[in-house]
C-alpha cells in the first residue's frame, strides 16, 4: 500500500552522506567513533554508573569494537552515535536511536565518563546533537527516557528543554527488574530554552 505522505527526513541525508564532525564551544566536539576508541568504551562500561543504567556489559575490548562498527554501520539508518571529546579526550558518548526517518522522530541517549562528571558535557554535547538533528536533518521531535531513578539525566534533559511529558510505568528494563520511566521531549517547533 502506498505512503500518502512523504518522509519527514530524507533517507538519504543518512544513507547517502558519511556521519559528520559537529563542533561546539570551549573544546567540545562530537565526532564519530573509531576503532581505536574500544579501549576507552570498554572502561566506561566498567563504571558503575554507567552499567547500572544499561542492560549490556563490555566484557572485553573486542566486543567493543564489534559494538563500534555496528554503531557506525547503523548511522545509514539515521542511528547516529558520537564519541564527545574535549580536545582530545573522550568525555562521554552521545546519540541517536530508534530513529523513524517517515515520522521525524528520534531519541537521544548518553553517558559520561567518570572523570568528566560536573563539567555539563552530557548538557553541551545534547545541546549540539539537538540543534544539528532539528536545523540540519529536519526531525520533528527528540525525545528521551530514562529511569525514575536516574536523577542526573533528569537534569540534563531539564538543561536541555526537554519537556517532562510523564512516566511511562514499568517501562525500562534493567539488571534489578522494571523500572518506571520519564519521557522527556523537544520539538522542532519548541522555542529555544523551553521548559
Amino acid at each position: 500500500m502506498p505512503e500518502l505522505l512523504p518522509p519527514v527526513v530524507d533517507p538519504d541525508r543518512f544513507a547517502a552522506t558519511p556521519q559528520p564532525h559537529l563542533s561546539g564551544v570551549d573544546g567540545l566536539a562530537l565526532r564519530p567513533w573509531a576503532e581505536a576508541d574500544a579501549p576507552i568504551v570498554y572502561r566506561a562500561f566498567q563504571d558503575a554508573a554507567i552499567s547500572r543504567w544499561h542492560v549490556r556489559t563490555a566484557e572485553s575490548v573486542g566486543q567493543v569494537r564489534r559494538w563500534i562498527e555496528r554503531w557506525r554501520t547503523a548511522w545509514s539508518a539515521g542511528n547516529g552515535q558520537w564519541a564527545v571529546t574535549v580536545g582530545d579526550e573522550v568525555a562521554g558518548r552521545i546519540g541517536l536511536r530508534r530513529s523513524d526517518l517517515g515520522e521525524g522522530h528520534t531519541e537521544l541517549a548518553y553517558w559520561t565518563l567518570p572523570a568528566w562528571r560536573g563539567h555539563e558535557i552530557a548538557p553541551r554535547a545534547a545541546r549540539i546533537l539537538t540543534r544539528w538533528a532539528f536545523e540540519d536533518i529536519g526531525f520533528d521531535r527528540i525525545q528521551l527516557t530514562h529511569s525514575v531513578h536516574n536523577p542526573p539525566s533528569c537534569r540534563v534533559a531539564a538543561k536541555c528543554g526537554f519537556v517532562l511529558e510523564g512516566t511511562l510505568r514499568g517501562a525500562g528494563r534493567h539488571r534489578d527488574g522494571y523500572h518506571d520511566m520519564h519521557l522527556h521531549a523537544r520539538l522542532r517547533t519548541d522555542r529555544p530554552g523551553v521548559r
